[in-house]
This record gives C-alpha cells, sequence and structure tokens, in this order.
C-alpha cells in the first residue's frame, strides 16, 4: 500500500475532465490518492464520481465536513491544486474559503504541508494585475507555482489545449517536495474541521 499521500485538488478547467488518468498514474507513482474538487468540477465530473472514489479508495470531496465529523481521508504528505482556476487562484492567495478545495490549501500553508500549484487560465485573465499579485503570494508562502516556463503557459481565449496540461509536472513537483521538506512536521488533519465562519452569497463556485 503507497505510504504518500496526495491530495489531488482540481477546479473548473477543461484540463480537470482527465483527473481519472491522473489519478492513475500518481498511483502509479506511489501515492495514495484523495481526490478533491471544486462544486463546478464535481458537477462535470458526476458520471464519474463513483468510479474515481473506487479507484482511490476514498470519498471525493467537493464540501466542508460537519463540524466535529470524523476526517475521512488520511493526513496528507503533499497536495496538488491542479488545475487552479483565475477564481480558485485569487481566492486562495486572498484567503477566501468559501470552498472545501481552497480552504485546505489556504490551511495547509501554516501547517507545512508541501503544496504545489498549477494555473490554468487564458491568456486575458492572465494579463488582470490581480494574477501576478496572487501567483507571488502564493510563491512567497512557499508553494511551488508552476507557470510559463516551468509549467503552464497562457493561451489565447478560446484556444485552449486541454490535452496539453502539463500534469506530469506537477505530480514530479510533490515528489520534488516532499523531497525537500524539512524533516518530521506534525501531520496535517485530513480536512478543514469545519466550514469558514460565514458563506457568501453569488460568489464564482468554480
Amino acid at each position: 500500500m503507497a505510504s504518500r499521500v496526495l491530495y489531488l485538488l482540481g477546479c473548473a478547467a477543461p484540463p480537470v475532465l482527465r483527473i481519472a488518468d491522473v489519478v492513475r498514474s500518481a498511483q502509479r507513482g506511489g501515492w495514495d490518492v484523495c481526490l478533491g474538487l471544486t462544486p463546478t468540477a464535481a458537477h462535470w465530473l458526476a458520471a464519474e464520481l463513483p468510479e474515481l472514489e473506487r479507484r482511490t479508495g476514498h470519498p471525493v470531496r467537493s464540501r466542508y465536513k460537519v463540524p466535529g465529523g470524523p476526517d475521512v481521508w488520511p493526513p496528507a504528505t503533499a497536495a496538488v491544486v491542479a488545475p487552479a482556476t483565475f477564481n480558485t487562484v485569487n481566492q486562495w492567495a486572498l484567503g477566501l474559503t468559501e470552498k472545501f478545495v481552497v480552504g485546505f490549501a489556504a490551511e495547509a500553508i501554516g501547517k507545512g504541508v508541501p503544496l504545489v500549484t498549477m494555473p490554468c487560465v487564458n491568456a486575458a485573465y492572465a494579463r488582470h494585475p490581480q494574477f501576478a499579485r496572487s501567483l507571488e503570494t502564493l510563491s512567497s508562502a512557499g508553494v511551488r507555482v508552476l507557470y510559463g516556463a516551468e509549467g503552464f503557459t497562457p493561451n489565447p481565449p478560446g484556444e485552449g489545449r486541454p490535452d496539453a496540461f502539463p500534469w506530469e509536472c506537477a505530480l514530479t513537483a510533490a515528489a520534488e517536495a516532499v523531497a525537500a521538506a524539512p524533516g518530521p512536521r506534525e501531520a496535517a488533519p485530513g480536512e478543514t474541521d469545519e466550514a469558514p465562519p460565514a458563506e457568501s452569497g453569488g460568489a464564482d463556485r468554480r
């Protein structure tokens, strides 16, 4: 049984539709994979969720657990947030944790969980000034950001190439992040203990 636990946290960008292949690739690399999705990504993959749960051996998570409820995932060795949409990147950097995926990733920074993210945005979104600030914020917090020459390069709007999304870069970076992590640390819980203090209305839930 794999002893390294990877939280694979996907958002609603077209490459997430290949997540089953990514799970299999990670498992071949020795990872015990726990799959988390934003609500929209979970909706896109609704027909595949039972098979994804069978494949991983864990529930696919897209929502916070009820406060006080049991952890349903083992503690994370590392986490990959990919594909990370414009919305998720900015929410994560700004600490807006309405979504389970963002809540875990935000808390994991403080817990020292090795983190990798690979954005998936078009070139128009990438030119928005907040996007660059958000990537810098995450990088300065210790998140390995795979963007540009090191990972994902934006395409013009309407010209995305989801089949070319460099998933293997993210899996390799996760293994490297674990190898580079300092010695024993306190294990992170399998998920955030409770939902954020308040639900915000009208948010883009990608």
